[in-house]
């Protein structure tokens, strides 16, 4: 099938696509939307096309991978159809993921659609053609939005609609206009040449985003992926705002919310309620250390009960990032898909065995006129996709063992961390960053040094507070910040004349981690940081907090992990993870299965099942479940419980 190369092409096959995706709902149950317009109840499913065609995705291509889409994966639950970032921005030299003065603004300061990409957007159609078509398919249909205000339509000082007049908005006897609401301290910190918050305090602030929001109803929009406002970018009033202004409309419409870089459980108290998704992690990419850094944050996230709590109109779910299989490109360049993913099978299996254990939104990254057979049955396979949907109690099992490993209760990686012995010296550590919500990061204090400097020390041992292996040096300097807010610079010695900062500059993947650096010691906030009374160090520009790490890390320390789950059934599902870099045999006793179910547990059972990957059996077990698993690989096992006869 060759791509076609018009809207009236498309046109003509939507008949039959129609037909076809109504046939497939009657097969698939799942419904995400109930009769009640409630939205998300389990965890959505779609395809986005960042991972394949970064920011340079045009009409065409879009439709095409829709249409496909809609054959052959809406019958297994994948039906949003996502347009990812800078749909509106120019795909000429010198345009990129952060240059200024590219971006397609209408009068009111709104971003539309780039027309020589959308050309059905021209007349100031917007999506409204694109969304048509699509929901002929019977798909739905995304789009990835920024933070607040362009910061073009900011220097233009443009008007703000006002939605209920069609005019421009007046309050309190003057007329509003861009300027009046940008928050220029808060540019998102990745694109800061793009877009920065707007003040939702202000009346004005809101009704510019009510006049975005409107627009994209009127468009067929009934997907948002809001982006710069969770993790390191947190604007907790924006986010409520936009849920709020949701609530308004006449359709249902999914809330999205990335990146989430550094995310906690605590993070999300008081924002997940507001959303449908939240990204919990930096961009997943198709390599190994991103797939594994999951396994902590999803751990948290389940353990904190937030899989499947209230959300916006429905659910809300935590969102490990979109599955980057099969055809792909590269992070943030300005190209289309152009390779095969870097990850072994095994790896994929690994990855799409979490996400599903963990119930996460299973978004497809790979570009879809290129699905190779391997993929398509990874990522449509009826195990997982029950999993994905409708198992329960879903958990990191700790009771495995392993060949490389006595039997015992896992540990986490940065929970190993801090039992390590730590040498009085910089040789053996680093500075690092965290979430200031971390428990990690509560550990500095001050002490006098000399009369222009203070020490300020991070205690290994909480439990021992004059010991304070690590010190930095805190520089008082006269540089106006907030009044409220005592700042300072830091000093990797008495004697430096270079000051330590984060750079924030660009998207980090979800196994990165901000680095702190030295930066020149000039008149900006560029180098401030404020040491709060719970004893965190916080960085004022990115809002992180310094920690300490060993500088030697064992990338093998991963070790094994495991999840649990029950099934509708009444089945248990069980999956072993090997993060390790080679073979390892990982073994677990049903008879723990019990510590972890609790009630959900029936006991006096032997086992029936078998496992997805290889197709072996299990019969009458009851003592010891045990496989070998390949380097970076899964194995899932599915169970059913016989009662013993009294």
């Amino acid at each position: 099938m060759g791509i076609p190369s018009s809207l009236a092409s498309m046109r003509a096959s939507v008949s039959f696509i129609l037909l076809v995706s109504l046939i497939c709902r009657e097969l698939y149950e799942v419904k995400s939307v109930s009769e009640a317009g409630e939205v998300a109840m389990l965890p959505p499913r779609g395809w986005n096309s960042y991972d394949s065609f970064s920011w340079v995705i045009d009409e065409d291509a879009f439709l095409y991978n829709a249409e496909i889409l809609s054959k052959r994966l809406l019958q297994y639950g994948y039906e949003y159809a996502v347009v990812d970032y800078l749909w509106y921005r120019k795909n000429v030299n010198g345009s990129s993921a952060n240059a200024y003065g590219y971006d397609n603004i209408d009068p009111w300061g709104r971003v539309c659609p780039d027309p020589d990409r959308w050309p059905s957007s021209k007349g100031g159609n917007g999506f409204k053609e694109v969304a048509q078509i699509v929901h002929k398919m019977g798909l739905k249909f995304g789009i990835h939005v920024m933070t607040g205000i362009s910061v073009q339509a900011v220097d233009a000082n443009t008007p703000i609609l006002d939605v209920d007049t069609g005019g421009t908005y007046k309050k309190d006897g003057r007329t509003w206009q861009a300027r009046d609401i940008g928050l220029k301290n808060m540019t998102c910190k990745w694109m800061d040449k793009g877009f920065m918050s707007v003040d939702t305090s202000l009346a004005a602030g809101r009704a510019f985003l009510r006049s975005l929001y409107r627009q994209y109803a009127q468009w067929g929009v009934d997907f948002v992926k809001l982006d710069c406002v969770f993790g390191t970018d947190l604007d907790a009033k924006q986010i409520i705002t936009v849920s709020e202004l949701l609530q308004e409309l006449d359709r249902p419409v999914v809330l999205s919310l990335s990146p989430g870089e550094r995310v906690m459980p605590s993070m999300s108290n008081g924002i997940s309620n507001h959303v449908n998704m939240y990204r919990i992690t930096g961009d997943d990419w198709d390599k190994w250390e991103d797939v594994a850094a999951h396994f902590d944050v999803s751990r948290t996230f389940a353990a904190a009960n937030k899989i499947g709590a209230e959300g916006l109109n429905g659910r809300s779910w935590p969102d490990l990032d979109m599955l980057p299989l099969g055809w792909l490109t590269d992070p943030s360049v300005q190209q289309g898909p152009h390779r095969k993913c870097y990850l072994t099978l095994d790896e994929q299996r690994t990855q799409m065995t979490l996400w599903s254990m963990a119930k996460s939104p299973l978004m497809f990254g790979g570009d879809l006129r290129h699905l190779d057979g391997s993929t398509f049955n990874l990522i449509t396979n009826p195990t997982l996709l029950e999993i994905n949907h409708y198992s329960s109690n879903n958990m990191e099992f700790p009771y495995v063992f392993s060949t490389k490993m006595r039997r015992n209760r896992l540990r986490s990686l940065p929970h190993r961390f801090m039992n390590l012995v730590h040498q009085n010296n910089a040789e053996n550590n680093i500075l690092s960053t965290s979430s200031c919500e971390d428990d990690k990061a509560k550990r500095w204090t001050i002490s006098s040094f000399d009369r222009d400097l203070d020490q300020i020390c991070w205690q290994f041992d909480t439990n021992r507070t004059g010991v304070k292996s690590y010190c930095l040096y805190k520089r008082d300097k006269k540089i106006k910040y907030k009044q409220e807010t005592e700042t300072f610079q830091l000093l990797m010695s008495s004697t430096a004349n270079t000051c330590l900062g984060i750079s924030v500059n660009r998207k980090l993947s979800a196994s990165e981690i901000r680095s702190v650096s030295l930066h020149p010691c000039g008149k900006t906030v560029n180098t401030r940081w404020g040491l709060n009374n719970d004893g965190t160090l916080v960085d004022l520009i990115s809002g992180l907090c310094a920690i300490i790490v060993p500088k030697k890390v064992n990338v093998d320390a991963g070790g094994i992990r495991s999840w649990i789950a029950t099934g509708r059934r009444g089945e248990i599902y069980l999956a072993f993870f090997n993060l390790y870099n080679q073979r390892n045999r990982i073994s677990a006793k049903v008879e723990d299965f019990a510590e972890v179910l609790k009630g959900n547990f029936p006991s006096n059972c032997s086992y029936d099942g078998k496992e997805i990957w290889t197709g072996k059996q299990f019969h009458m077990l009851s003592g010891t479940i045990s496989m070998m698993v390949e380097k970076h690989g899964s194995v899932l096992f599915v169970l059913t419980c016989h009662k013993f006869e009294n």
